[in-house]
């Protein structure tokens, strides 16, 4: 398998793959800290109920932004593969 990617890179540039390996990257790591503000936002609603509505929309806010940076992480790696 191994072998198999390495003749795949031979022909292109090696930067390549790295810019779609970050791309890869990027996208795991937004999802986890989306995935890590979506537990946290749960816990606390599940102990204070009254609060629930200001912790939503600050989990939301907070996963926007996660998103935002993940679109520009993406968005550079894109222009690495198309240079």
């Amino acid at each position: 398998m191994l072998m198999i990617i390495l003749q795949a890179i031979a022909g292109s540039a090696l930067g390549k793959f790295g810019a779609a390996i970050g791309a890869g990257i990027a996208a795991i790591a937004a999802a986890i800290g989306i995935g890590k503000i979506g537990k946290s936002a749960l816990e606390s609603s599940a102990r204070q109920p009254e609060a629930a509505s200001g912790m939503r929309t600050t989990a939301i806010i907070i996963a926007a932004l996660i998103e935002g940076a993940c679109l520009f992480a993406i968005l550079v790696c894109l222009l690495g593969i198309t240079r």
